[in-house]
């Protein structure tokens, strides 16, 4: 791979500026409070829905046995309702697939 290739470094700057773009007009476009109950709902739910879809495909397909990971979601899924804690869940579904699959 070539670090002086101007077509990569282009494509680089590219993808830096539209991250930065979507960070950053957020924070100098909204000066007000957000007033609809909707947009504040999609707000406060996105990072669950995001953390979701990263997490739930990754749990089917890190053991070698699928039944594994769907013991372990239950299980988590549990440990979650019951304890609200996210750190608490990822240590129980965790350990889980460990010894689920030491055993099977």
């Amino acid at each position: 791979m070539n670090v002086l290739n101007p077509t990569i470094n282009g494509s680089i700057l590219v993808m830096v500026a539209v991250t930065y773009l979507i960070r950053a007009l957020p924070l100098t476009l909204i000066q007000k409070p957000i007033k609809s109950r909707f947009i504040r709902s999609l707000l406060y739910y996105t990072p669950y829905a995001t953390l979701a879809v990263m997490t739930v495909p990754a749990i089917f397909t890190v053991a070698s046995n699928p039944l594994i990971g769907i013991i372990a979601l239950i299980l988590g899924s549990i440990v979650a309702w019951k304890t609200e804690s996210l750190p608490m869940t990822a240590l129980t579904t965790s350990s889980a697939v460990l010894l689920i699959s030491f055993f099977l």
